[in-house]
């Protein structure tokens, strides 16, 4: 049946943008699942509580994100290709029990991929009315130490401090300097950086020999401003990363 399905389906191609579907190997295997599972050494990006029942161990990776984009103006335009389709997302997780009730770990990883690069017409004009190259590059780099003490048997609290930096670029967006509140500061600025410090909180239960249950959250990490590009973003350069 699912063959069937598959035969009979239309093509449909979509990707999560600069938040991938999940961390380390298994759990990308699974959709993503990883809360209530102590599986890898990615408690930090995960569910600190988990690094209390995964074991000592350490998880290397890495996932080659091929997304093709184009785009155009239809009936006015060419379709256009965006020139950036390979990107190397790397991760490393590892935990370390140092007692029946504590264990420790460090999640570092990364969000980004989604980033554009398209060429201009022969005129030297871009898709958005702008001159020259037409594209953004926004990356994420998340370092989590890990805290997990087990309460009562089977049962874990976790977390998990989140030191982030944050790197940005636009160009080609000349043409949206009159709705800009500082056009000096909209586009080709060059690299941005902007840093911030979150937290990720996690509870882990086994409630049997086939049952666990977890649960995780990271409340919004406030970040400091991308001043080269406080034209283009809202509130003078803010680009805070939500709440999960």
């Amino acid at each position: 049946m699912a063959l069937l399905a598959a035969g009979l389906a239309s093509a449909a191609w979509a990707t999560n943008g600069s938040c991938p579907h999940g961390f380390d190997l298994k759990a990308k295997g699974m959709g993503g699942a990883s809360i209530a599972l102590a599986q890898d050494g990615f408690a930090g990006v995960n569910n600190p509580a988990a690094a209390m029942f995964s074991g000592s161990r350490m998880d290397i990776g890495a996932e080659i994100f091929r997304p093709y984009r184009d785009a155009q103006f239809v009936g006015q335009t060419p379709v256009v290709d965006s020139g950036r389709t390979a990107f190397l997302i790397p991760e490393f997780g590892y935990s370390a029990k140092l007692s029946e009730r504590m264990a420790v770990g460090l999640t570092v990883y990364g969000n980004g991929g989604m980033n554009t690069s398209y060429a201009p017409f022969p005129n030297g004009v871009n898709l958005l009315g702008g001159q020259g190259k037409l594209g953004v590059d926004l990356m994420q780099v998340i370092v989590a130490p890990t805290l997990a003490w087990q309460v009562a048997d089977g049962h874990a609290l976790g977390v998990s401090p989140l030191l982030v930096l944050q790197r940005f670029e636009a160009y080609g967006l000349q043409a949206f300097a009159p709705q800009s509140s500082d056009p000096a500061n909209l586009t080709n600025r060059g690299k941005d950086s902007s840093t911030g410090v979150g937290v990720r909180l996690g509870y882990f239960g086994q409630l049997g020999d086939r049952v666990t249950v977890g649960a995780a959250y990271s409340p919004k990490i406030r970040m400091s401003r991308f001043d080269k590009y406080r034209g283009l973003f809202a509130q003078a350069g803010d680009f805070d990363i939500p709440a999960n």
